[in-house]
């Protein structure tokens, strides 16, 4: 009994030992009376938490974004042809 305890404490330890948390890191901040929150994606998430609760939106200095490709983002122009 105590060495399928001590085993399972062990295990348990190696698991937790074993699993990392990271922060958050998103380009836009909120800060708030208690305390800052960088989990948005964008301006609008922010503005959409912060508003009716007080406080505003910030960019993240210390954002990095993934390295690799990232998909360039293109606006289609409007041509109108008489």
């Amino acid at each position: 009994m105590r060495l399928s305890l001590f085993m399972l404490g062990i295990c348990g330890g190696i698991v937790s030992v074993g699993t990392r948390v990271e922060a958050q890191n998103y380009p836009w901040c909120a800060l708030y009376q208690r305390g800052v929150s960088c989990g948005f994606i964008s301006f609008e998430q922010c503005m959409a938490s912060v508003r009716g609760i007080g406080g505003f939106c910030m960019q993240n200095n210390t954002y990095q974004a993934p390295p690799g490709p990232h998909p360039s983002v293109q606006r289609r122009r409007s041509t109108q042809r008489p």
